[in-house]
């Protein structure tokens, strides 16, 4: 997929998110990252449509994870904003999510323990233009 990309509302910040989903299988990792209110909750809402969620989707800020599954396939998506240490998501078994082939993880504030993530992680900024939009640009 092409980056920047630039996503003028929320709905197109799901579709990118749903475009996505069809390209992160096998345990695909993506990290997100930007600011509040920059879209990666509304970019994760598509990675579950993406993956048959029908069901609602919310920020995982207060509970570090929601699970969104749809069969076999499933969507982990972390937050790392309020986690302290690694320790506390690798005692949650942060390996087996991260192994768990055909299932997409995705973590909001991930550059808040880069080591966390695999080396084939796909990493993203999401950055709030003016009006509405957002940019999503690929973190090298």
């Amino acid at each position: 997929m092409e980056f920047p990309r630039e996503c003028k509302d929320p709905s197109a910040m799901q579709a990118l998110g749903r475009d996505l989903a069809g390209e992160l299988t096998n345990g695909g990792v993506i990290g997100l990252d930007g600011e509040l209110g920059a879209g990666k909750t509304e970019l994760v809402k598509g990675l579950a449509s993406g993956v048959s969620h029908g069901g609602p989707v919310t920020s995982p800020t207060f509970t570090l994870l929601h699970e969104y599954r749809m069969g076999v396939r499933a969507l982990y998506h972390f937050d790392f904003y309020r986690v302290e240490r690694a320790e506390e998501i690798l005692h949650l078994g942060w390996d087996e999510f991260v192994e768990e082939s055909g299932s997409i993880l995705a973590v909001e504030w991930a550059s808040r323990f880069p080591e966390l993530l695999p080396g084939e992680a796909l990493r993203v900024n999401l950055q709030i233009l003016p009006g509405e939009a957002r940019r999503v640009t690929r973190v090298t």
